[in-house]
């Protein structure tokens, strides 16, 4: 029976899968045993207790009376949001500067070539380290704030940027509608294996009738200075400020060499047969090279976002109270150290599956993949 090559790979792995399972089993027993003989509680009840913890900036609305699963939360929340902004700041900026790098103007070519090399050989503990002190160094004080763009405004509070308001009327039609109008749309991807033209056209007007049938109003809301302070718009604290702008240029790095591999990936001749097509470079980069470049970089770009949610726990360095600095004050202060280790494991592993879409990634590779025969 284990002459056949296929039935014995399948008992090699049957047997290791066993054997981990039943040494992780062992592991976790004579721990319990352990900690039961001398007295110390294990279980998750302790999430239910007050935290009585303080989190210095918050996404969601926090107060210390609160139980120690919704510090978690918060603190969760705080890591998901520093990393959806740097994965979106990081994938256009990386497009731009990979992109540039192939550029024929020497001054563009060199500039972002000095962007890749600091990026790739500085660790990120060291950037954020440097940016978080010359922050306190080189910023004047909110009453001198400079101003580098419209409506945005840095000192040493940090940076006053123009926020989004949203007037909602009936926000129970909108998100039923949208909801079904998306249902609607990937199941039509499903059956005919692509999103149809006509189905984005009726999805994105069904989302344009929810806003005005809702009466959803949008609106900039723009700092202005008042008095000693700044009114308006959103305040991004220096360590907030610090976190974004740091993990943004390291990835940045990294996602333009992606990119400009993926770009050098397509073959001269593609671009010829633009050119004898008589389209200019940008068309041929937007209509030809792009999308066969994709194929190349979705699965190390992938990999980089992975990297970006596991670099949002430097944050740690500079003060910004992410999901890792708020389970540490929640071991320190619950004694509870073995089970806050699996909740970091599991919600890391959560982020890794989700934020970073992997299983969309691996999905959209697949459909991309060039099938050999």
């Amino acid at each position: 029976m284990l002459s056949d090559a296929k039935t014995r790979s399948i008992f090699i792995q049957g047997a290791l899968v066993a054997f981990f399972v039943g040494f992780l089993a062992l592991l976790l027993t004579t721990t319990f045993a352990n900690l039961r003989a001398r007295g110390i509680p294990i279980g998750f009840d302790f999430l239910k207790l007050p935290s009585r913890i303080v989190i210095s900036e918050a996404i969601l609305t926090y107060k210390t009376r609160d139980p120690y699963y919704w510090a978690i939360v918060t603190g969760v929340a705080n890591t998901v949001f520093i990393s959806a902004l740097v994965i979106i700041f990081s994938s256009v900026l990386g497009l731009l500067v990979g992109i540039t790098r192939l550029s024929s103007n020497p001054l563009a070519a060199g500039s972002c070539r000095v962007w890749v090399e600091l990026a790739r050989n500085t660790p990120p503990i060291v950037l954020l380290i440097f940016l978080y002190s010359l922050w306190w160094k080189i910023l004047p004080p909110v009453g001198e704030a400079l101003n580098p763009l419209p409506g945005v405004y840095a000192s040493m509070r940090g940076l006053e940027v123009p926020g989004l308001s949203v007037d909602v009327g009936s926000t129970g039609l909108f998100v039923v509608a949208l909801a079904l109008a998306t249902a609607v749309a990937s199941w039509v991807a499903v059956r005919k294996g692509r999103l149809s033209p006509m189905a984005a056209l009726a999805v994105l007007a069904t989302v344009v009738a929810c806003l005005w049938l809702g009466d959803i109003r949008f609106s900039v809301d723009l700092p202005v200075f008042q008095g000693s302070n700044f009114q308006g718009g959103v305040e991004l604290t220096p360590e907030l400020s610090t976190i974004l702008i740091g993990l943004t240029i390291y990835t940045t790095g990294f996602v333009a060499e992606i990119v400009r591999g993926g770009v050098l990936s397509v073959g001269r001749g593609q671009w010829d047969a633009g050119h004898s097509l008589g389209l200019p470079r940008g068309k041929i980069l937007r209509l030809i090279v792009i999308p066969q470049m994709l194929r190349v970089i979705v699965p190390p770009l992938n990999s980089q976002y992975i990297n970006v949610v596991k670099n949002s726990t430097l944050a740690i360095a500079v003060g910004y109270p992410d999901f890792l600095a708020v389970m540490n004050t929640i071991i320190s202060k619950s004694s509870h150290s073995i089970e806050g280790v699996f909740i970091i494991l599991g919600v890391y592993l959560a982020l890794n599956l989700t934020l970073t879409l992997s299983s969309a990634a691996n999905w959209y590779n697949r459909r991309t993949a060039i099938v050999e025969r």
